[in-house]
């Protein structure tokens, strides 16, 4: 008896503790419930034809027939009519493998490749979106979503679907280095990912449901680097979001690049941070020049609205909803758990991830003021449960040392007071520089659209950074021949020819204005 006891109490305890592992280590299911649209996918094979993807020659050596073309396969999310029929289930997406560089490519049906075998139990779970849904009338934000690293574009397809669901028109392409499918962690891979970042806003403005005006672009891990550089260059982008981003570790490329500043960016970031990383890691991270030889992102976003959310129970993988399905990723990140977070937290802070973020860009793209003070709150006054997340609202102040920031800066001090502006914003940032050719221009297209005052205030100031260039003072010149000061404009074409005795352009204007009527103060000849 005593025997059947002690058996009977060991069967129970085995009992409770599988319960207790099954209960911590749940299969994933997105949370959060659908905004107020029906969800619509559309999958697109496009190329790119402005860069070459596959080399003359093929894996043989004979020569390519192909289209060597970079090919886009596109995921278009989208508010769509309600429909009926099935949505979509994780083996559609993971379908999509098999054309992401061949479009003519045809999967096995039924087939799972390697990449997916970890996600075997998760395959029949349907998302939301139904596939080629009747388009919603109307025009919608555009959010580009960019993958990690050599990635698909539905590695978090639950947060594309939750944003077009909310009535954004989301895009999407697999994370490939230049010429091939897999990524590069260089500058060049880079480079390759933000140019697609770009090709997708090109494309959007051909959708009928798009209000190009807003558009934002957000990404994980090597996604968050790539969007800060296309955003650097594409003025179109108006925010950022990005899920543990890598422009916060790899600094040392940000630097490299020449142009993407930090320092220099005015529009808004959301940037989400896995829980702390160590010492130790970061003193790892210091030996490696691409990474820590730079300066830090976050820190440097000082001009443009920063809300930082650190994470604290996720895992870097955890920023995709297809990793959190995947039981090889959960085998292989183990060690990365942070204390004594579970799967179940994970589930949880995803879901808080996509809450953040739909505020974000609703504050952002939609201008929701109620968005706005729902993000400045602390996370116990949005709900957030104990433990799971830090946030900090930081605005941004002040305008960065570029161009655009300095023109802006004459509209409203007076273009009168060039040199003064330019000395604070030369003292904010000593790299900031206005060359003589971009002044010149610059007071030519004042001059040409009838901007008199404005143009001869550029000219001047030209004048003042570069007095040794004969250049300028033959321009200053003829804008006070458009203003009709004959004797100024002689004045000044005689100072061109003291810097630049070969100035014939210069001899024949002063010769010509010299033998001229003059006007009088009321405009008649004298």
């Amino acid at each position: 008896m005593l025997r059947f006891v002690h058996a009977a109490a060991c069967f129970a305890t085995l009992q409770i503790a599988a319960l207790a592992l099954a209960q911590s280590n749940p299969r994933f299911q997105f949370t959060e419930k659908p905004g107020a649209y029906a969800v619509g996918l559309k999958v697109v094979h496009q190329y790119d034809f402005s860069r070459t993807w596959h080399g003359s020659v093929d894996e043989l050596g004979q020569p390519f027939t192909g289209e060597r073309a970079r090919p886009l396969q596109t995921l278009i999310w989208y508010p769509a009519e309600k429909t009926a029929g099935s949505t979509v289930t994780v083996h559609d997406y993971a379908a999509l493998r098999a054309t992401e560089t061949d479009f003519e490519a045809k999967p096995k049906p039924g087939g799972v490749l390697p990449a997916d075998e970890g996600r075997k139990a998760a395959l029949d779970d349907h998302l939301w979106a139904y596939r080629d849904a009747p388009v919603k009338s109307g025009r919608f934000p555009v959010v580009i979503y960019a993958p990690s690293f050599s990635n698909t574009p539905w590695e978090n397809a639950d947060l594309c679907e939750f944003l077009a669901s909310h009535g954004y028109v989301v895009l999407a392409s697999p994370d490939m280095g230049a010429t091939t499918r897999d990524m590069t962690g260089d500058l060049p891979g880079i480079e390759a990912q933000a140019r697609d970042i770009t090709f997708l806003i090109g494309y959007a403005s051909t959708l009928p449901d798009t209000d190009m005006s807003e558009i934002a672009v957000g990404g994980f891990s090597w996604g968050g680097i790539s969007n800060l550089f296309a955003a650097s260059r594409d003025s179109r982008i108006k925010a950022l979001f990005a899920l543990d981003g890598s422009m916060r570790y790899f600094p040392g490329l940000i630097k490299q690049s020449g142009f993407a500043r930090p320092d220099q960016m005015r529009i808004p970031l959301l940037f989400f941070t896995q829980g702390d990383v160590s010492l130790e890691e970061q003193e790892r991270m210091l030996n490696d020049p691409d990474r820590m030889s730079g300066r830090n992102a976050l820190n440097e976003w000082t001009h443009g609205d920063l809300i930082t959310v650190r994470m604290l129970g996720l895992t870097h993988g955890e920023f995709s909803s297809m990793f959190q399905r995947d039981e090889n990723f959960w085998r292989g990140s183990a060690r990365f758990m942070k204390a004594d977070y579970t799967r179940a937290d994970g589930i949880t802070g995803y879901a808080w991830v996509a809450r953040y973020t739909v505020h974000f860009l609703d504050a952002s793209l939609k201008h929701d003021a109620a968005a706005t003070d729902w993000l400045k709150n602390t996370p116990a006054e949005n709900g957030v449960p104990l433990h799971f997340l830090t946030a900090s609202y930081r605005a941004g102040s002040g305008s960065p040392a570029t161009f655009d920031s300095f023109r802006e800066q004459l509209h409203h001090s007076g273009f009168d007071h060039a040199a003064e502006v330019y000395a604070a914003f030369q003292k904010q940032d000593a790299t900031f520089k206005l060359d003589e050719s971009l002044i010149n221009s610059w007071g030519y297209d004042l001059l040409s659209a009838n901007h008199l005052p404005e143009a001869i205030s550029v000219f001047k100031f030209n004048v003042s950074l570069n007095p040794n260039s004969g250049n300028v003072y033959d321009s200053l010149a003829e804008a006070y021949v458009k203003t009709d000061d004959k004797q100024k404009a002689v004045e000044f074409y005689k100072k061109s020819l003291e810097k630049d005795p070969s100035n014939d352009n210069a001899k024949e204007k002063i010769k010509e204005l010299e033998q001229s009527p003059a006007k009088s103060a009321t405009g008649t000849v004298n």
